[in-house]
């Protein structure tokens, strides 16, 4: 039932029931690690340990899910660890395909530690629809992983297109979807096999809690999900129970933060284009983005993410970094707070971010107060 009212609605009462024995409106956090069997040795109440399921990530899992529009949801500690899920499902060996713009530390887990498992492959366009089609009617593809708006550069690629040339050369389809959240986005819809996030960022909200999940659509391949749901058990990368409160908790206000925060990103995303000492901004929201007209069909808004270019290079870019004021500094996004980060300073040295952009997550202040504090750090 719930499954066809609208996202505000999913993000309240999704995975959550009244307590039968107190009558208690929002869920009880459960912290026992072991639960009671029957004289019998059944399961009265369906769990057996920590480890495998708890009532907390119990009802987070179908919140997830709920929201997402998949099958099934998995919870794990982090987002890394949700997406080593994915790649150790997979088979020693396989060929992957990965967009060129990814968060560097999906990046970096391909290739140095799955590049032991034997993974191989490499990294495409994805907004290069006829080079990508080329490369998966090369060889054999089990894998094709992207995000969109991408991490740090937010090109945008279109997900059922993609999804159509993957599943078409057999691959499975996983998006990364941390970005633009079910409330912008649902690429399951639009082909996807797999949807992953870090929890970390717009699910928590409040920078106060790790976290990652993977939903599954309802014809993800069942050896894949098999795998996962097995990997989530025995792996040891399950989330503490008090974790998954925290998130459960903070997805019913994730619609109004979204909202609130794109809103805010698109006006201040309009100003920097016009700043003298920017080069360029990099949101699908403003018209001239080269993907301006794909993430108009495929999202219900543009997000709250952005990056911009400081004219000037490396140094430019670090010095206003070093300027602002009310935005933080930090590594991260999604949380309430506004963050800003000179990416090339933080990321490996193999990294292809260019050494001038600034990632700017926009939280939850007043844009006058964000516009004027940019406007200092930018001279």
């Amino acid at each position: 039932m719930l499954k066809s009212h609208r996202p505000e609605t999913l993000a309240v009462h999704a995975g959550k029931t009244i307590d039968p024995a107190t009558g208690a409106v929002t869920p009880n956090l459960t912290l026992a690690t072991t639960f009671e069997r029957a004289p019998d040795g059944s399961l009265p109440h369906g769990f057996v340990y920590s480890r495998y399921d708890n009532p907390n990530r119990h009802g987070l899992e179908t919140a997830l899910a709920t929201l997402e529009g998949g099958a099934t949801a998995l919870a794990f500690a982090s987002g890394q660890a949700a997406t080593a899920a994915v790649l150790q499902s997979l088979e020693p060996g396989a060929r992957v395909v990965f967009a060129d713009d990814i968060y560097h530390g999906t990046r970096q887990l391909v290739t140095t530690q799955f590049a032991r498992w034997g993974l191989h492959g490499g990294f495409a366009d994805f907004t290069d629809l006829a080079a990508l089609e080329k490369l998966l009617r090369a060889a054999p593809v089990r894998l094709v992983w992207f995000e969109t708006p991408s991490n740090p550069c937010l090109k945008i690629a279109d997900i059922a297109a993609v999804a159509k040339l993957a599943r078409a050369a057999g691959a499975l389809v996983v998006v990364d979807n941390t970005w633009a959240t079910p409330v912008l986005t649902r690429p399951l819809a639009l082909g996807v096999h797999v949807v992953m996030h870090s929890s970390t960022k717009y699910f928590g909200g409040h920078s106060d809690v790790l976290g990652g999940a993977l939903m599954l659509g309802a014809d993800c391949p069942a050896d894949i999900a098999a795998r996962l749901r097995e990997w989530q058990r025995l792996g040891g990368a399950a989330p503490a129970p008090f974790d998954c409160w925290l998130l459960h908790r903070s997805l019913a206000t994730l619609p109004v933060r979204i909202r609130a925060q794109t809103d805010t990103a698109a006006r201040l995303a309009a100003w920097l284009a016009t700043h003298p000492r920017v080069e360029r901004v990099n949101y699908p929201g403003l018209p001239t983005h080269p993907g301006h007209d794909i993430a108009k069909r495929q999202m219900a808004g543009f997000g709250a993410m952005m990056s911009f270019h400081v004219k000037g290079g490396f140094d430019a870019a670090k010095a206003v970094a070093g300027k602002v004021q009310l935005i933080t500094r930090a590594t991260s996004l999604g949380g309430v707070e506004s963050l800003i980060e000179h990416r090339k300073l933080v990321e490996p040295p193999e990294s292809t971010t260019p050494p001038d952009l600034l990632r700017f997550s926009v939280g939850l202040e007043h844009y006058d107060d964000l516009q004027a504090d940019l406007a200092q750090a930018l001279g």
